[in-house]
């Protein structure tokens, strides 16, 4: 009787610690969010889940969650970092004045971008009336160019609106990935 009792308690003892891992690591490091919209297709699409982590220093083309003052949640791509200046002329992204490639777009631009724009051409002084971003400002895009909300039509995101970084998508099931 006595050795159940222990193998019961070492039982329970287990549980609760597994118990106490899986909120930390759910709660604060691998956080659950979904996709709603279609700003970041090819990347995700409507319904994704993706699992986000918030410990890790946001990079360019990190694709991030960040909730603006308005609490909207968005996910989009990092494209300027402070300091940086940007423009993008004939479908080009061009930061600090050198022509930066953006090879995930592949999938996303069509064929008659020869013609219409992917991504319309900007400067950012048009946008937010400076040459470069602010210190703790960045500036994003989804992927999606032709019909996201993102940068060029609310500003910048502060390094404190910014959640985390989504890193892969756990559902659907066939659309499971790791997000570049």
């Amino acid at each position: 009787m006595k050795k159940w009792q222990d193998r019961l308690w070492l039982a329970i003892k287990y549980f609760l610690i597994a118990l106490f891992l899986g909120v930390i690591i759910r709660g604060f490091l691998l956080i659950p969010i979904p996709v709603t919209g279609n700003s970041m297709n090819q990347t995700l699409k409507q319904g994704d889940m993706v699992v986000m982590e918030k410990f890790t220093k946001v990079q360019r083309f990190d694709v991030i969650v960040f909730r603006k003052e308005d609490g909207t949640t968005y996910i989009k791509r990092v494209i300027g970092l402070p300091g940086d200046s940007l423009r993008y002329d004939q479908d080009k992204l061009y930061v600090n004045e050198e022509e930066v490639p953006e090879n995930f777009l592949t999938n996303n631009q069509d064929h008659d971008h020869e013609t219409t724009p992917y991504t319309t051409n900007f400067i950012l002084r048009d946008l937010i009336g400076l040459d470069q971003l602010p210190q703790n400002e960045y500036f994003v895009l989804g992927d999606n160019r032709r019909i996201s909300k993102d940068s060029r039509s609310f500003g910048t995101v502060n390094s404190r609106e910014i959640i985390g970084k989504a890193r892969f998508v756990y559902y659907p099931i066939t659309d499971m990935k790791i997000i570049r």
